[in-house]
């Protein structure tokens, strides 16, 4: 059987295969409870100190799909019915990356493969309603019309992110419901990139017409309607009343979505967001710092838990295309300078994985673990000051120097965890000149490639592919550290073409091993993370994400126990 084939029969299988196996899941279920309509859901998302950061979808922006993800829905979404709520093995933390097997359509209702050249069929759901939307446009039928125009509009931007959307010739409209994808070649992320991914969202042209930058205009067939933007302060959602999708609760189909309202509460101060969870002003705060867990449990004992690995990397980018760090004993000796033992058991209290970047150790396959690493890699995750001096002075700074970092002022990590990394550096003679920058002139920097020598930051994982590319093939937006090497792009590329699972993880792993082993960034812990809900929030396990920081799809399927929030003492 041709691979290609092949490939688009193993994913219909296993999303066949695993819908049985769900049915079976959720039928081995206590007894479900009868869900609830009416109320308001006050979270504070992952992202709770960022508001948004645009509302037009051809910025480009990594936040777009977390707030408008509500009503711009996406060909594909994670099948929540595969998450351990229901005895499932899927968590649904991960920012951008979902298993083959919880994948389910949302706009597309069905897709296949044909080939000679190679292209992708979606076939539309019928029936699914763009609301009216006064001033803007009439309600009316979602058609693949809307598909072409929102990939059309993507990729033609000049925002648009160079390469991302290469293995695609053309996209085109065959009747009102098929859309058909022509690809060059085979992409192993193809599912991702316009399906379920960052830059995904499918909006109707009435919305540019009337001006996408202005978050009044924006109308989508999802469970939500943006109702108000307060920036720095709230995203207000209304229920979309004519919405499509429904939810089967103990045998029964229930309309989407339960809950009136959704507010993103937006909160720059740490303690004041903690304060709203204790006092019930937030029904759910997605990520809480492991600091704060025992205190919560003491004073908000009530509150249920989930803990998660961080799904972004932290580090201290070095631009590799300036002096010193063109240098890679001087990279590795700063690595060497850095007690990451300490910085797990001291900041973060144990609560973190010494190596868990850039490959998530939820990426099964593709993740080795610091144990399996060459000696050479180890070393870097080995405080050794004495080492990292010694290499200072062969690159030519006995007695050091200093350099500008940049961090962003909104993250009180962050804040709080570079000047530690300073302490570490200057007992080697390395001074870190720290500069705070509020989120979006932070962004900014690297996205216009004017950060400093030093860029103190979180990426996100995203996926086992994407994780590298972004990061570390040459000219990618997200590479902070200017790094560029043309066998590292080659690398990038045939991972990428690569049918076979095993074969592409075993390229993976080479690759992590070769640019950890470069050290264009000082490696520092990944954290564990929780996330805190009180128990009148239904229907929920701390899922995080249906797919690339989309909460969306989640956030319509739970409920409010208005009744026993009322009997707890909170209105």
């Amino acid at each position: 059987m041709n691979p290609i084939r092949k490939t688009g029969f193993a994913l219909r299988a296993a999303l066949g295969a695993a819908a049985l196996a769900a049915t079976a899941l959720v039928s081995a279920q206590p007894a479900a409870e009868r869900p609830q309509y009416g109320g308001t859901l006050s979270v504070a998302t992952v992202y709770y100190t960022i508001s948004a950061l645009t509302w037009d979808l051809a910025d480009w922006n990594w936040k777009q799909n977390h707030d408008t993800g509500q009503y711009y829905e996406q060909l594909f979404a994670a099948d929540l019915g595969k998450g351990t709520r229901n005895g499932g093995k899927h968590p649904f933390t991960s920012d951008g990356y979902l298993p083959v097997d919880a994948i389910r359509g949302e706009l597309a209702e069905t897709w296949r493969w044909i080939e000679n050249p190679l292209r992708l069929e979606v076939k539309l759901r019928k029936g699914v309603m763009f609301p009216e939307k006064k001033g803007v446009m009439a309600a009316r039928e979602l058609v693949a019309d809307d598909v072409v125009f929102s990939y059309e509009r993507q990729i033609k931007s000049p925002k648009a992110q160079r390469g991302f959307f290469d293995h695609v010739i053309k996209v085109e409209a065959t009747d009102r419901h098929t859309v058909l994808f022509t690809f060059k070649d085979f992409f192993a992320e193809w599912d991702a990139r316009f399906g379920w991914g960052y830059y995904s969202g499918i909006q109707p042209r009435e919305v540019v017409a009337a001006g996408a930058a202005n978050w009044k205009n924006h109308n989508g067939t999802g469970p939500f309607m943006l109702s108000e933007f307060v920036n720095g302060n709230s995203n207000t959602y209304l229920k979309n009343p004519i919405y499509w999708d429904r939810e089967t609760i103990g045998g029964q189909a229930y309309k989407l979505p339960f809950v009136d309202k959704l507010v993103y509460r937006i909160i720059k101060d740490e303690a004041a967001a903690y304060a709203a969870l204790r006092t019930g002003k937030l029904d759910i705060m997605e990520n809480v710092r492991w600091s704060a867990v025992e205190e919560l449990k003491k004073s908000a004992p009530q509150l249920k838990w989930s803990r998660w690995t961080a799904t972004d990397g932290t580090f201290l980018a070095m631009r590799v295309d300036q002096k010193p760090f063109d240098d890679i004993r001087v990279r590795r000796a700063l690595n060497m300078a850095v007690n990451k033992q300490e910085i797990v058991k001291v900041f973060w209290g144990g609560n973190a994985e010494l190596f868990g970047y850039p490959m998530h150790p939820d990426y099964t396959g593709f993740y080795e673990p610091l144990s399996a690493m060459p000696e050479s890699v180890k070393e870097l995750f080995t405080y050794n000051p004495d080492k990292a001096k010694r290499l200072l002075a062969e690159a030519g700074y006995p007695n050091g120097f200093s350099f500008k970092v940049q961090v962003n002022a909104n993250s009180p990590v962050h804040m709080e965890l570079v000047p530690m990394v300073a302490a570490y550096l200057e007992k080697v003679g390395v001074r870190l000149q720290i500069e705070p920058l509020e989120y979006g002139a932070f962004l900014s920097r690297m996205t216009s490639k004017t950060l400093g020598p030093g860029y103190f930051m979180n990426n996100g994982h995203v996926n086992p592919t994407r994780s590298l590319h972004k990061s570390f093939v040459t000219g990618e937006l997200w590479n902070p550290s200017q790094y560029s090497d043309p066998a590292f792009d080659r690398k990038m590329a045939a991972a990428y073409a690569e049918r076979d699972l095993g074969k592409r993880q075993q390229l993976i792993r080479e690759m992590v091993r070769e640019i950890v082993d470069k050290a264009p960034y000082i490696w520092l812990p990944t954290s564990h993370n929780y996330t805190a809900w009180w128990p009148w929030v239904k229907n929920y396990n701390g899922e995080l994400r249906a797919g690339s920081v989309r909460p969306g799809p989640i956030y319509a399927r739970i409920w409010v126990d208005q009744e026993m929030k009322q009997k707890m003492g909170y209105k």
